[in-house]
């Protein structure tokens, strides 16, 4: 049977691929970046989970306003990085787990979930972004991926319970999967930011650590939240932090904070941190 082995957090802001690609590590303004995802780094390498199931937003780069599903579940064999803009990333494929994913879209699906499902989609720094901060990855990486994508850009959004209990939708998924696979699941977005608008530029270092608090001891707090309140607080953009509660909805009501941090360099709170059931 596969289980959990815990969960973890990470924004994914751009500037984090491109501190690691010109390997800022060094310079003080970025090697916070570097050090607080360094135990997240660590706790993988330890965990060895064979899958990690990354909940993560497309920037209206491989999906678009034309289509755009509130869930999207990629069940393919291969994820590439996506071209932003600039060029795709140095970065090799990863290889997804079609036959565990179809088995999680089988079982969101019973259990009343519309999910959509995706294939040769690249994908953007909202996954890759924190994702090669956690792994080695030349000449392959050590995982295999199940990306699990959220509208959350485009109103109508799903309520935040939605995505919780999509959660607890994704740990009944997993539990019955009959293969004995260890699963890590990453949630990666926010914290508070807003990129447009008269607020551009916000941020909000109080509520992000209210955030973090929350998280851990009260999800159901969070859940109660509208995106209206989550957007006032933390930004328009950073309201995609919603997305966390389907990682915490997978673990259990009492988790353990491994490791929890938070820098503000720039335009985006970027925080880390590690839940154990």
């Amino acid at each position: 049977m596969a289980r959990i082995v815990g969960g973890i957090a990470a924004s994914h802001t751009p500037t984090i691929g491109f501190a690691f690609d010109k390997n800022k590590r060094d310079d003080p303004v970025w090697a916070p970046i570097f050090e607080n995802f360094a135990p997240l780094a660590t706790w993988l390498d330890e965990k060895r989970p064979d899958v990690v199931v990354t909940i993560y937003n497309d920037h209206v780069t491989s999906f678009f306003f034309d289509h755009y599903s509130a869930f999207a579940l990629g069940v393919g064999p291969e994820w590439r990085v996506a071209d932003e803009g600039g060029g795709a990333r140095d970065l090799p494929p990863i290889k997804g787990d079609p036959k565990f994913a179809a088995h999680i879209g089988q079982s969101l699906m019973t259990d009343e979930f519309d999910m959509s499902f995706f294939q040769n989609k690249p994908l953007d720094h909202g996954c890759f972004s924190p994702l090669s901060m956690l792994c080695p990855h030349k000449p392959e990486w050590p995982i295999k991926l199940v990306p699990l994508q959220m509208g959350v850009l485009q109103l109508p959004i799903p309520f935040a319970r939605r995505f919780y209990k999509l959660g607890q939708a994704l740990r009944r998924a997993i539990e019955s999967y009959p293969e004995d696979t260890k699963v890590a699941i990453l949630a990666t977005g926010g914290l508070s930011h807003q990129v447009h608008g008269e607020r551009s530029g916000f941020n909000n270092t109080a509520w992000d650590q209210r955030f973090l608090d929350l998280f851990e001891r009260d999800p159901e707090q969070l859940a109660d939240m509208t995106i209206a309140e989550f957007a006032e607080l933390g930004g328009y953009e950073g309201a995609e932090v919603i997305m966390w509660l389907t990682m915490r909805g997978a673990l259990s009501s009492n988790v353990v904070c491994k490791h929890r941090s938070y820098y503000l360099p720039s335009m985006a709170g970027i925080a880390t941190a590690i839940y154990e059931c």
